[in-house]
């Protein structure tokens, strides 16, 4: 039977933690789940509706939780599962959900079920993992690479077979095609769900299945470098791989309406995937059509480098048109990805630029993910060599310098050892360079900070049911400015934002003359004269229609 649903993730605002740098509890410089509940008032004092807990499972921690040894578990450096219904109760308490990661594509090569499969090719679990022969000339069956670098296909002196690792050697990938596989891994979803949890965020959703005949890829080529993708890493040769037969397989789809359905016999449950596929938007759509399979889900497309206006309307405009009823939910930074911040703002960020982009998410269709530390205006941690801990990084180093850089500690108070992070001698990772300067005690009850900003915004937007639930409407393109409507049956909305560091002007579309300004967002920068609008650099405005 199918349970209820309130709906509190459509047009929510989901806070993402990474549990290892946000509060460490007891000293050995690690965050844990004591320091998130410790630290749960922040975000409910900012205006979240829920929170993403990235993976605190049992794991070797090769790829820090993303190599899962035991789904139905809390690694010991994060606490215990009492510590984790303790977490759970007191989010509740405070008013906010809770959404945890879960890695199903692959586990750690430490998993029990790995440690059965590569023991032999006639064992119980022998094809729960992708196993293939050699080629006649010893090479691997086909082309596929891995995201972290080189073929994605491992050898295996056990089996004398080459076993499929989209990720990390580390990280065997399941065989979905296996129905045992597939309920031995819907139980572990229902599990956390019996604890109480209120979603999940599904890491490479798009990764379960693999093509059975084993094709190879269709190559397309080096990356053109004068036409920047935001999904892409022109320094991995996985970009060179048209990617049909190694991800977003058809029988994906079966999978997520069974999970789905299991999701769906838990009240105000909800599940967003992260998509990453040459053409993420349509994915996207696919996967989220119908109220029958993902809830939300998120592609890389505001993760990348580009973001003036064309390139927003751009995205926006593909967006209209092939997303249809289905839900995205809008990211622009997250524990992948060089903060945007920095990545948007250059080395020395406007901060009336990190305002402008913030505005914009939250105005968007959609549901919004806010990182950790965005609130502050975190830009980007430079870290040296010596100190990267990401296998990503230390592989690509130097061109590319991995994930390290948006994973550095939390700051919470600006004179205390390690920004107030942890008391021990030596973090995980150091607290970066001037981001002290930029602590929540250093800002909160500040007028004019970064954090007091997204604090109005967050809270005034959810008064904006417009903004929360309606429609949207894309107004042309223009070079400077990025403009559209929201509404729904009680408001309507003009969204407008001057993605440029040069003053700009709109007219006024038509309906909007005599509209009055919006108050209360924060956003500013912006003003009416008769039929135009005025922006100063990276302003922006809302307004009302009579």
């Amino acid at each position: 039977m199918k349970a209820p649903n309130n709906g509190w993730w459509r047009g929510g605002v989901i806070y993402q933690i990474y549990p290892r740098s946000f509060q460490d509890s007891n000293g050995d410089g690690i965050g844990d789940l004591p320091g998130i509940t410790q630290r749960l008032e922040h975000i409910a004092a900012l205006g979240a509706d829920g929170i993403w807990l990235s993976p605190f499972f049992k794991s070797p921690m090769k790829d820090f939780g993303y190599d899962v040894s035991d789904y139905c578990d809390v690694d010991p450096m994060f606490g215990t599962l009492d510590d984790f219904r303790a977490l759970v109760a007191r989010a509740h308490a405070l008013g906010l959900k809770v959404m945890i990661d879960q890695v199903l594509s692959h586990t750690s090569d430490q998993h029990p079920w790995f440690l059965d499969s590569r023991a032999s090719r006639d064992n119980p679990r022998a094809d729960w993992y992708v196993w293939a022969d050699a080629k006649d000339d010893g090479n691997p069956p086909n082309n596929w690479l891995s995201i972290f670098g080189g073929s994605a296909w491992q050898w295996d002196t056990r089996r004398c077979q080459y076993y499929l690792h989209n990720f990390l050697t580390s990280q065997p990938d399941l065989n979905f095609h296996n129905p045992q596989v597939q309920d031995a891994l819907l139980a572990t979803v229902k599990f956390w769900l019996d604890l109480g949890v209120d979603g999940y965020r599904l890491d490479t959703a798009n990764f379960y299945f693999h093509d059975a005949e084993l094709r190879s890829n269709p190559g397309k080529g080096a990356p053109d470098p004068s036409k920047p993708d935001p999904a892409v890493n022109p320094f991995n040769p996985y970009a060179w791989q048209q990617h049909l037969y190694d991800k977003s397989r058809p029988e994906n789809l079966p999978f997520l309406q069974r999970l789905r359905a299991l999701l769906d016999q838990y009240s105000d449950t909800t599940m967003v995937g992260e998509i990453g596929d040459d053409d993420g938007l349509a994915r996207v759509a696919e996967y989220t059509r119908g109220g029958d399979k993902l809830h939300m889900a998120y592609c890389f497309d505001f993760l990348g480098q580009p973001h003036d206006a064309p390139f927003l309307h751009g995205v926006l405009q593909r967006f209209d048109t092939v997303v249809g009823d289905g839900w995205p939910c809008w990211a622009l930074s997250n524990h992948d990805c060089e903060r945007s911040a920095t990545r948007w703002g250059g080395p020395n960020p406007d901060p009336r630029l990190i305002r402008l982009a913030a505005a914009f998410q939250v105005s968007l269709r959609g549901t919004v993910c806010l990182y950790q530390g965005e609130e502050l205006g975190l830009p980007e941690a430079q870290l040296r060599f010596e100190d990267l801990q990401d296998p990503y990084g230390i592989t690509l180093w130097p061109q590319y310098k991995g994930r390290d850089g948006c994973r550095t500690p939390m700051p919470w108070q600006a004179d205390a050892p390690h920004a107030g992070f942890s008391t021990g001698a030596r973090p995980w990772l150091p607290v970066a360079d001037g981001h002290t300067a930029l602590a929540v005690d250093r800002q909160a009850g500040r007028d004019g900070s970064t954090l007091g900003f997204f604090t109005q915004l967050l809270h005034w937007r959810r008064d904006q049911p417009a903004l929360r639930h309606g429609r949207m409407q894309l107004l042309p393109r223009h070079p400077q400015v990025v403009a559209f409507e929201r509404d729904d049956s009680v408001q309507r909305l003009l969204c407008v934002f001057n993605f440029s560091d040069q003053p700009a002007t709109l007219a006024l579309p038509a309906g909007w003359i005599g509209a009055g300004t919006l108050a209360g967002s924060g956003l500013s920068g912006a003003r009416i004269e008769g039929d135009t609008l005025h922006f100063e650099p990276w302003g922006g405005l809302f307004l009302q229609a009579p």
